[in-house]
C-alpha cells in the first residue's frame, strides 16, 4: 500500500489538489488544512507524553534502594554457612 505513494508525481498531486479545490471551494479548503495541522500536532503530542511518563517511572526505579549482596551480608558479620 505504501508503494503507491511513490508513483504520484507533481501532476497527479496538482489535479488531486485541483479537484479539492472544485470541490471543497477556496474558503473551505484553508480551514480544513488548518483543522488537520492540528491534528497532526495534536497526535504528536500525544505520541510525546507516554515516553515522558514512561522517563518518569524510569527515574523514580532508580531511587529505591538496592538489596545487601553476599558481600555485605559478610561484612555485618552474617555469612551464609553459619545461616545454615
Amino acid at each position: 500500500m505504501a508503494t503507491i505513494f511513490l508513483f504520484i508525481g507533481t501532476t497527479e498531486l496538482l489535479l488531486i489538489g485541483g479537484i479539492a479545490l472544485l470541490l471543497f471551494g477556496g474558503k473551505k479548503l484553508p480551514e480544513m488544512m488548518k483543522g488537520l495541522g492540528k491534528g497532526v500536532q495534536s497526535f504528536k503530542e500525544g505520541m510525546k507524553e507516554p515516553l515522558e511518563e514512561e522517563q518518569e517511572k524510569d527515574g523514580e526505579e532508580e531511587q529505591v534502594p538496592e538489596e545487601k549482596t553476599d558481600s555485605d551480608r559478610t561484612e555485618s558479620g552474617t555469612t551464609a554457612a553459619s545461616k545454615q
